[in-house]
């Protein structure tokens, strides 16, 4: 009893530790949410002058990552929202939506009034109700520099059958944060962890909430048990049963001033509401997997998968020392089955072929002759190692090692599959392999009719990242091979050195703070237009100071302020908002 008294006050402890982290960083992290609240508002006054919903067919969307990929309810397609881009010097947030048509293979851009501001590291989830909604919670915005952050905290739906967005107003929500992980169970949206991050200090969470999608109101709920420590980047998966699995995710802690030290987290826990139906007794519970987990990782990407298996695919391990951060990255499949609690290894059979056929007639000789003496067999096959050279459009030569295990029965996919499978799982490697995913962090990943799809993502070489456009698919019902849908151009691999002339810098300040993301000659118009949109602001008057100019236009800026925080805001609040924004645009022209 004494013992765990003890823990009791260890964990209680722990948790006034957190409370008292998170209201430090709430109090350095407004001022900073403060200033970015301009940058947002001027972005939101920008989308608020759509009218109508405009569908355009268009190429595949830009690099990204940390964006959201879902599957429509009810049509063969997949929804793209979001993301975030990084080109060395600036960053770009998008808040940009595409449709993508699975059986024409086709892309589509909805311009959709009034969407969420722009953000990455939020979640989407799709319910099947009135024709169909996703769901967006949280995520963050980043200024142009990378140095400060927003993190949201407000809850949006996207209509599907009218393609309208509607924002949610519900108190007692969860806190601003990204990096949290979001699923929809019974009738509930069920929000879980996650981190919020200022300049200087960071929190992450490990509390749970409940939003009904019938009363629309939230609810943060205190489970029994022991739950697991805080962490952002986790699995979070629905049982068949109605509970709710935790994986894994990452978190990192201060050792010394200045100092962090990240933990890649493998643990696993069950959260199970044991009440009635209509009440609410919800508890934790660890769980002990049989098979071959993932190793140690983050920034890995999940899916459902048919069967009641879910899908983990890449990510990466950081090694990290006081000095430096060296990342080795993944672009493994790892399947656990919820039904039998086991982990294994999705490995790939390669497409069907004549040699395959000769070699399944040579081992039923082989079994017919019994094994005798002379009987000629197969040598085991070696690991494979693949090497990719991509060249930028700055001339730099990407070099991509990877080394492919030769497909294995044990602990593979055909140890749960028949003997169909088995036979498969002799496919050679390399042949296999040579059409794949490269090695990859934070891809958006999701599925449809037994088919996974991903999108995008980022790896690192040396200081460079590289972030990805390229889109693959593979049948997880066959697991024969990956199909390219979207290959990686290299053209659109910029990146821009601190040491670049500033000049660059400047001309590509209105994209960075957000733009939409297309760079592509068919959005030309579009930018002038947007270009167009802004000269309806009061213009700077040559020689005029920004005092000067505020004084003169800053009726005007409250307006707009206004109309973008909604009539509940404060004034105080509208007008720092509002000033700022005319800061924005002074700076701009000026």
């Amino acid at each position: 009893m004494v013992k765990k008294g003890k823990k009791e006050k260890k964990v209680k402890g722990a948790e006034k530790t957190a409370a008292k982290m998170e209201k430090k960083v709430s109090k350095r992290s407004k001022r900073e949410e403060e200033d970015l609240e301009a940058l947002i508002a001027e972005f939101q006054a920008l989308d608020s002058k759509k009218t109508q919903v405009v569908e355009t067919a268009c190429p595949p969307p830009s690099p990204r990552l940390n964006a959201s990929l879902s599957v429509h309810p009810e049509k063969d397609e997949l929804i793209l929202f979001g993301g975030e881009y990084f080109n060395g010097q600036k960053t770009f947030l998008y808040s940009d939506l595409f449709f993508y048509n699975i059986k024409k293979n086709s892309w589509t851009k909805a311009d959709v009034p009034n969407p969420p501001p722009r953000r990455c590291a939020h979640q989407a989830v799709v319910v099947s109700q009135a024709g169909g909604q996703l769901w967006v919670f949280g995520g963050e915005f980043a200024s142009p520099d990378g140095e400060q952050f927003y993190h949201y905290k407000d809850l949006w739906v996207l209509h599907l059958a009218t393609k309208t967005w509607e924002q949610i107003k519900a108190t007692g929500g969860p806190s601003g944060r990204s990096g949290h992980r979001m699923v929809a169970c019974k009738r509930q949206l069920v929000v879980f962890g996650g981190f919020h991050e200022s300049t200087r200090d960071y929190v992450y969470y490990n509390d749970v909430y409940t939003f009904n999608l019938d009363t629309f109101t939230w609810a943060r709920i205190a489970p029994s048990g022991t739950a697991p420590s805080p962490r952002s980047g986790c699995q979070m998966t629905t049982t068949p049963e109605g509970g709710i699995i935790i994986y894994g995710g990452y978190s990192k802690v201060k050792v010394k001033k200045d100092v962090d030290k990240g933990s890649h987290h493998t643990d696993m826990f069950l959260l199970k509401n044991e009440g009635k139906e209509g009440q609410d007794k919800w508890s934790w519970s660890r769980m002990n997997s049989a098979g071959v987990r993932p190793t140690p990782r983050s920034g890995f990407s999940l899916a459902i998968g048919p069967n009641n298996r879910t899908v983990l695919f890449g990510g990466v391990y950081d090694e990290e020392d006081d000095e430096s951060l060296e990342g080795d990255f993944y672009n493994d499949m790892y399947f656990y089955d919820m039904g039998k609690n086991r982990w294994f290894t999705g490995q790939l059979k390669g497409p069907k072929t004549e040699k395959k056929k000769r070699r399944k007639d040579k081992k039923a000789e082989e079994e017919v002759a019994g094994g005798e003496p002379g009987v000629e067999r197969e040598a085991p096959q070696e690991p494979v190692e693949i090497v990719k050279e991509i060249v930028g459009e700055d001339g730099t030569v990407m070099t991509i090692k990877q080394v492919i295990s030769p497909p294995s029965a044990q602990g593979g996919v055909s140890d749960l599959e028949s003997e169909e499978e088995e036979e498969g799982s002799e496919a050679g490697g390399a042949d296999a392999a040579m059409v794949e995913p490269c090695p990859r962090s934070n891809a958006m990943t999701t599925v449809k009719h037994g088919v996974l799809y991903v999108y995008g993502g980022m790896f690192e070489v040396g200081d460079r990242l590289f972030t990805l456009n390229d889109f693959y698919s593979v049948d997880l019902h066959k697991m024969d091979e990956w199909k390219v849908l979207v290959e990686m151009d290299p053209k659109t691999q910029e990146w821009l050195e601190e040491s670049d002339s500033e000049g660059s810098s400047d001309e590509s300040d209105e994209g960075a703070t957000g733009g939409n993301d297309e760079e592509d000659e068919s959005d030309d118009s579009e930018e002038e237009s947007e270009e167009g949109e802004e000269n309806d602001h009061p213009p700077v008057k040559p020689g005029e100071e920004y005092a000067d100019y505020l004084s003169r236009t800053e009726e005007y800026w409250v307006k707009v302020s206004r109309a973008n925080m909604g009539p509940e805001a404060k004034e105080k609040k509208v007008v720092k908002v509002a000033r700022a924004m005319a800061k924005v645009l002074y700076d701009g022209l000026v």
